[in-house]
């Protein structure tokens, strides 16, 4: 559902945001770029745990889908296509 799209690109972006400013904080205060990279790829890594699989909680509100019609199905008869323009090169 798209509440539940929404909810989890919020977390996506909120955990990546945090992770990365965290992890500037941590790697200027110790003067390693390494350690920036690695706070950051753990946010990362958290955040699709927490937002790619199908959790629960992302669906909350289905979406209501239309009833199937039986009368709106008709297949177009040969004769009822467009002929279709080849174009030679």
């Amino acid at each position: 559902d798209f509440k539940g799209q929404k909810l989890a690109e919020q977390i996506f972006q909120g955990i990546i945001f945090v992770s990365a400013v965290i992890g500037f904080i941590y790697g200027y205060i110790t003067e390693e770029f390494g350690w920036t990279v690695y706070i950051f790829m753990a946010g990362f890594v958290l955040s699709c745990l927490l937002t790619l699989p199908p959790w629960p909680v992302y669906r909350r509100n289905p979406l209501r889908w239309l009833p199937v019609q039986e009368g709106g199905t008709e297949e177009k008869k040969q004769g009822d296509r467009k002929p279709k323009r080849h174009v030679k090169n």
